[in-house]
């Protein structure tokens, strides 16, 4: 999958987002440092040790460049930035059983408006999956001759 480019100056207002899911009992926030286990072993329960692996890392950044979606006190989404690269956006995930409620947008406005607060006026998506999603919600383009990217070579975990 090829990475994709996400003009952050040109992103949509994340609260009109963060306030629908927030009307569905879920709040979007930045995870905290204690958190970081449980957050961790969530994701490479649901998504592997890969992506817990980039998860991880996000939690040694200051502040913490992972966000979390907690529904009723239960961890349902993440999505972390500056974990494999600076200015990357990535990994994303929202359990299967949660999907459909908005939630991956929220995480992702979330994580790119922090990176806009940053300074970053770019963000870059690593082996982007769902690119039409990433199109649609964020404007994102692709990058031409960006496969196989960063990840090239990486051992199979």
């Amino acid at each position: 999958m090829p990475d994709m480019l996400v003009k952050l100056y040109e992103l949509p207002p994340v609260q009109p987002v963060l306030e629908q899911q927030k009307a569905q009992g879920i709040d979007i926030r930045r995870a905290l440092p204690p958190e970081k286990r449980a957050v961790v072993e969530w994701v490479a329960d649901k998504f592997g040790n890969g992506w817990a692996s980039e998860c991880d890392v996000a939690f040694s950044n200051r502040p913490v460049s992972c966000f979390i979606a907690v529904k009723d006190g239960q961890l349902i989404g993440f999505a972390c930035h500056d974990a494999t690269c600076k200015d990357f956006f990535g990994p994303t995930g929202v359990d299967p059983a949660c999907r459909g409620k908005g939630t991956g947008k929220a995480l992702l406005l979330a994580c790119l408006d922090a990176m806009a607060a940053q300074g970053y006026a770019y963000a870059i998506i690593g082996g982007a999956g769902p690119m039409d999603f990433y199109a649609k919600v964020a404007g994102a383009t692709v990058i031409d001759g960006s496969m196989p990217g960063i990840y090239k070579g990486m051992l199979k975990l």
